[in-house]
């Protein structure tokens, strides 16, 4: 059955006068009498077209109707603007980025109704073309059907509730504290804390006082009694990404609490009882960091209990797609300004024979890039920093090209979300510890 819904959102329902009353090839017309019941009625009912008249709502601010529209992109927008508005600069802008189409005021009933009739069926193949949060192939918010990933998500039903250790190997940017957190919210330990610590963005000065607190005047600067992150997650689950950077002289430390489940402050002599669960996380092979010393082989044990390892996105046949297509929608929802309304063949391609050195964070930076700077309609190959063959455009080493990626990327999203740390590594869809470290990679100040 097609969607042929219209919202017509305005102050005065006279300004469209019979239209909704008349015969109209079965198009069901509901009306709205300002933003707010707009957003209600669009949050109970998927509507395929939106009329708002502008002059109705412009002493309410563009930026309420551009918000309307992006939170509900899957709708076409069809604004009505009187002759003089439409002269108006910011006025064109919002309608040539946002809308599908225009009329102009007063109304021309079978050139809109010709017009309503065709966007109803774009929002049919859009529609088709999505689908609903929750619907996508994986496994508790993480995406993928390749057959490596079909085979992660096996293992990782199998531990989910074990409540053992678990020890998560993969490249840089695969996903690492996504799987930890995905263990989080279907284990037993859901409603306890999950604390998260990058063992290789905390200073080594630092990094002991982070794990296991101290107490008030332990050393110069200590202000005040702090708790540490294996206190702070008693009952829950503690999640060590880059494990392989904890200090050698740290892991005895670390592996006394997990023989004898009790941590001591710094400047304390009490021992406080903890029940945890321990995740950790590295990109490096331990074995070899044994072999080489810095990595005690008594605690590799201890903290692979239970060993996953997450495959690269080179390795994810078929899955690009299905990744790239929910980042899209995930971003243009939350970028107004986006023109785009996705990808197209050839850049679909593309990215299919594409390496991914940088795997899903890469591929979320390349998006979210192109969906800033992109003015087409679709999202092509230059606009993802990739040519035809599928490589990188940029004449300099793989590294620098990525440092670049993810530098540009954390400055836009700091930027759009008012340096603040939070919104912004939420747009990205990383931790705030995450976003924190990436900033001190790339030497970017912390917002004041």
């Amino acid at each position: 059955m097609k969607n042929r819904h219209v919202l017509l959102i305005d102050k005065n329902s006279n300004t469209f006068g019979n239209i909704q009353d008349a015969p109209t090839e079965d198009i069901n017309f509901h009306f709205a009498n300002s933003i707010n019941s707009a957003n209600e009625a669009l949050s109970r009912k998927q509507y395929a077209v939106g009329l708002i008249v502008l002059d109705a709502f412009i002493s309410d601010n563009l930026e309420a109707i551009e918000s309307l529209i992006a939170a509900h992109s899957r709708t076409e927008w069809i604004a009505l603007a009187s002759p003089a508005l439409l002269e108006v600069p910011t006025v064109r802008s919002v309608i040539a980025r946002a809308f599908y189409d225009y009329h102009t005021l007063p109304i021309d009933r079978q050139r809109l109704l010709m017009t309503i009739g065709h966007a109803c069926g774009l929002a049919d193949f859009r529609l088709a073309l999505h689908q609903k949060p929750g619907d996508e192939p994986g496994y508790h918010g993480i995406l993928g059907n390749s057959p490596a990933m079909r085979a992660f998500f096996q293992q990782l039903e199998k531990i989910v509730d074990a409540d053992l250790p678990v020890l998560i190997g993969g490249e840089t940017g695969t996903g690492k504290e996504l799987v930890a957190q995905a263990i989080h919210a279907h284990s037993r330990r859901a409603q306890a804390p999950f604390v998260a610590l990058n063992c290789g963005a905390v200073p080594q000065n630092l990094i002991q006082s982070e794990l296991f607190g101290h107490e008030r005047g332990a050393f110069t600067g200590a202000a005040q009694r702090k708790i540490g992150n294996i206190e702070a997650a008693n009952g829950g689950i503690l999640f060590l990404d880059e494990i392989g950077d904890l200090p050698l002289s740290l892991q005895p430390n670390l592996l006394r609490v997990l023989q004898e489940r009790t941590i001591t402050r710094i400047g304390s002599t009490q021992s406080i009882p903890v029940d945890f669960r321990i995740i950790s996380a590295t990109h490096v092979d331990l074995q070899k960091a044994i072999d080489n010393g810095t990595f005690r082989e008594d605690l590799y044990y201890r903290l692979g209990v239970v060993h996953l390892n997450l495959p690269p996105l080179r390795a994810r046949h078929g899955d690009i797609p299905l990744l790239a297509n929910a980042i899209f929608n995930r971003l243009s929802a939350s970028h107004p300004q986006c023109r785009a309304n996705g990808f197209t063949t050839q850049a679909l391609r593309v990215m299919n024979h594409y390496d991914w050195p940088g795997n899903v964070r890469e591929l979320i930076n390349r998006i979210t890039r192109a969906v800033i700077l992109c003015d087409g309609k679709l999202i092509g190959p230059a606009d993802l920093g990739l040519n035809a063959e599928g490589n990188a455009q940029a004449a300099r080493t793989l590294e620098e090209a990525r440092a670049s990626f993810d530098r540009n990327i954390l400055e836009i999203s700091l930027r759009n979300n008012g340096n603040n740390v939070s919104r912004a590594a939420r747009q990205l869809g990383v931790s705030r510890v995450t976003f924190y470290r990436m900033m001190n990679k790339h030497n970017i100040a912390a917002p004041h």
